[in-house]
C-alpha cells in the first residue's frame, strides 16, 4: 500500500490516472463543477512551461476516495524530474 500525501492539510491517499492533456479538457473540468463537485485542489496548471507541465485537479468521489485528475503536455515525460 502507498503512503498517503497531505494536500492542503489534509492527508489523502488519492487513486492517480494519467491522459494525453487534449483528453482532459476545460469542458471536463466545467462539467464536474456543474455537477456540484467540490474539489480538493482546484483545476489548474502545475510547472507550466517545465518538465512535467500538467493540467490537474483532485475531489473526492461519493465514498470519499480521493481521485486525482492529470493531464500531461507531453505524456513521454510523466516520470522525468
Amino acid at each position: 500500500m502507498s503512503q498517503a500525501t497531505s494536500i492542503n492539510q489534509r492527508p489523502l491517499q488519492p487513486f492517480h490516472l494519467a491522459f494525453p492533456v487534449t483528453s482532459l479538457d476545460h469542458a471536463c473540468a466545467a462539467r464536474l463543477k456543474d455537477a456540484g463537485t467540490q474539489f480538493v485542489i482546484e483545476p489548474h496548471i502545475r510547472f507550466k512551461g517545465q518538465v512535467g507541465e500538467q493540467a490537474t485537479m483532485f475531489f473526492l468521489d461519493p465514498c470519499g476516495n480521493a481521485l486525482e485528475f492529470k493531464a500531461f503536455a507531453d505524456i513521454g515525460r510523466l516520470f522525468a524530474r
